[in-house]
């Protein structure tokens, strides 16, 4: 691995590859614990996929953006590593797959070579931060986002605060009242306002979707922009405290609220600002406004023998940007699916003549910027060259699914093969749709809503069906969900559970009802309200039959193979399984981590990992008693109760005396030496009565 080491000059980014690929090495030698291991590749963006020995890579992309020369290094990155694949998700990152574990450390490596990383992808950490696609561009919008949301990036990338969280938190920034970023299913959800003239934010807490999908709460009509940094801290250091980490399906935020209140959550969020180290943070906006009069100079000359479907193209494909002259050009990515020769010529393409960057979005596709009026025949031949006219841009033509079974280990039908096929019925069948942005289809593989199926107007579930002792693969349809605006939607239905290879026929059944039945103007979402869940109930009962299945209904869409479910384990954050040695060795590196943050001046990030370690101590010595420990806020009450308040071990006043110094103290250098002093002799005087117990 020395190789590549020295090329990177960020010395954290180079600590960070060097402890994966360290890991790595301790792990095939049997030294690392498997679950502790995978809990540490997630949070580096390296997943496990259905096919056995090899990665999916998630390549973390913040609000979607990616200039030129980062995508010609993903690209090459792809090709090298992996198929030349690159698939974009709905959280505006891009993924590749079948990469070897051995090779993740330098395949990282070369993608920091143009300030792209891995780090916190995946796991129980802050995920992607999102944002509309068309933030600093949207006419509608009271001012960019994009830099609020790179701040929040910045900020928490490899913050002690959210590094092993019970799970993973997602956050959004919305680029206007439209809220097309979604704010209602995000943990946190950020939706611009400006108030006599102020900027701020609208916030919302608590979303999420799932089998139980929680619309979030609004907890602030307004807060200014300066507050919206230590606003999440406080959020994330009470999630991480008290979070559920025992059980997994429990453990998203959503359940915290619901288990204590937005009430009392939000009054521990309050009580723990005194712990931050800033109060009000300001975020620098300078940099993000691109000097338009400097792009696309150059207009080539071109001659487009067949205007009609130019003319059409303009008006699906392409928006205008609030700045005058300047357009956006919509691409449609079927599946979000691409490759890399494409990639390439994209990649020049926007950096000679548009604004050297696209941005991913959260419909798997992609937007071009900054593209002048008199270059759009331009870019229409370049891209049509390229397969990237394709009617239909964030359509109901434009399906969103997740990739279900071809790759992901909780795939239980799938959702690209069928999203295929509906596309093929809506092209062929209902042409139009092509430009029809009020009804939106979605698909995923299994409940945990990847392809967000159970917020679309019309949602595909993948599932299975048994009939006659044998298994077919079946689709959930949900019907009746949708984006509102203003951090306002709801969630869809789940009417009734059909074989998968009747799908089609029941968006024909829908799509026909809705044709024949609705009032003049009539949108799908109030056609639906007016009939009630039960009359689609009814209309897709003769779909929902098993007693005449086919051979042909025991394979599913994509496939040649009789279908067999299996589902494997999940790697969507996973709760990680706790051995006693382990624990108390993490113990020790976080000390390390601590003492290192101190040398640095860092002390907010010296006082956390103190707790962190000074928790992850307690835990250890509970764990190896037998007991549960659910929650950081439990294994301080715990320990207190188990040993502390028995005698069985000493110690000057109580345990969580000791541990909630954090959360009474404001980050000062004093208090950070003191903290790390009683967090080291707490460990040792564990480490010692750890060893006692184990050799009487």
């Amino acid at each position: 691995m020395q190789s590549f080491r020295t090329e990177i000059e960020n010395p954290i980014v180079e600590k960070d590859i060097i402890e994966l690929e360290k890991k790595i090495r301790l792990f095939k030698e049997g030294k690392v614990d498997e679950e502790r291991f995978r809990s540490l590749r997630l949070a580096r963006g390296v997943y496990g996929q259905r096919q056995e020995g090899v990665q999916m890579i998630r390549i973390k992309l913040p609000y979607g953006k990616v200039t030129g020369d980062q995508l010609h290094r993903i690209a090459d990155v792809s090709d090298e590593y992996s198929t030349g694949r690159l698939h974009i998700t709905t959280r505006q990152d891009i993924q590749i797959h079948y990469v070897s574990l051995d090779r993740t450390p330098e395949l990282w490596a070369d993608l920091e070579k143009s300030d792209v990383t891995l780090r916190e992808a995946c796991g129980n950490t802050v995920r992607n931060v999102t944002a509309s696609e068309a933030a600093g561009i949207d006419t509608d919008e009271p001012f960019d986002v994009s830099p609020y949301a790179h701040a929040v990036f910045q900020f928490f990338l490899r913050n002690p605060v959210c590094q092993e969280m019970g799970r993973k938190f997602k956050m959004s920034f919305s680029s206007s009242d439209k809220d097309t970023a979604l704010s209602y299913i995000h943990d946190l959800g950020f939706i611009p306002k400006l108030k006599d003239g102020v900027r701020g934010f609208k916030v919302l807490l608590g979303g999420g979707l799932g089998s139980q999908p929680r619309h979030a709460d609004v907890i602030y009509d307004f807060i200014e922009v300066e507050q919206i940094v230590p606003l999440i801290e406080s959020v994330l250091r009470i999630f991480d405290r008290h979070g559920e980490r025992a059980r997994r399906m429990k453990a998203r935020m959503k359940f915290l609220i619901k288990d204590i209140g937005l009430e009392s959550f939000l009054q521990l969020v309050d009580e723990e600002r005194k712990a931050l180290a800033y109060q009000s943070y300001p975020i620098e906006t300078s940099g993000f406004d691109l000097d338009l009069s400097k792009v696309g100079l150059k207009v080539p000359n071109v001659n487009i023998a067949d205007v009609a479907p130019y003319e059409e193209w303009l008006k699906t494909n392409v928006i205008p940007q609030k700045q005058e002259g300047f357009y956006a050009i919509g691409v449609k990515v079927k599946l979000g699916d691409f490759y890399t020769d494409k990639a390439r010529k994209l990649a020049d393409l926007v950096k000679e003549y548009a604004g050297d960057e696209i941005r991913l979005t959260l419909r798997q596709d992609i937007l071009i910027r900054h593209v002048r009026k008199e270059l759009l025949p331009f870019f229409y031949s370049e891209l049509q060259e390229l397969g990237f006219t394709e009617l239909g841009y964030n359509s109901t033509l434009d399906i969103t699914a997740c990739p279900g079974t071809d790759t992901c280990n909780l795939g239980i039908a799938s959702s690209t093969g069928i999203a295929v096929e509906l596309e093929r019925v809506l092209k062929d069948e209902y042409p139009e749709y092509v430009n029809n942005q009020d009804v939106t289809i979605k698909i995923s593989g299994c409940m945990n809503a990847c392809g967000q199926h159970n917020m679309a107007h019309i949602g595909f579930q993948g599932m299975s069906i048994k009939a006659n002792k044998l298994v077919a693969p079946a689709l959930q349809i949900l019907l009746g969900g949708g984006v509102l605006g203003d951090g306002k939607g709801r969630f869809a239905d789940k009417v009734i559970k059909v074989p998968s290879k009747r799908g089609p026929d029941a968006l024909r059944f829908i799509l026909d009802n809705y044709k024949s039945n609705a009032e003049e103007n009539e949108d799908f979402l109030k056609y639906y309200d007016r009939q009630g869940e039960k009359y689609f109930y009814e209309l897709l009962k003769p779909l929902s039959d098993t007693t005449n299945l086919t051979e042909d209904d025991f394979i599913d869409w994509g496939h040649d193979e009789e279908y067999v479910k299996a589902v494997g384990v999940g790697e969507c954050a996973g709760v990680v399984i706790d051995l006693v040695a382990t624990l108390l060795f993490e113990s020790e590196e976080k000390n390390n981590s601590a003492e290192e943050s101190l040398a640095q001046g860092r002390w907010a990030d010296s006082i956390y990992h103190a707790y962190t370690a000074i928790v992850n101590t307690a835990k250890a010595l509970l764990v190896a008693e037998g007991l549960n420990t659910n929650s950081q806020a439990s294994i301080i009450k715990q320990f207190d109760e188990v040993f502390v308040e028995t005698g069985k071990f000493a110690i000057d006043g109580s345990f969580s005396g000791l541990a909630y110094q954090i959360k009474k103290n404001e980050p000062t250098q004093h208090f950070a030496e003191s903290y790390l002093k009683d967090s080291k002799a707490f460990y040792h005087k564990a480490d010692q009565f750890r060893k006692h117990e184990v050799e009487s």
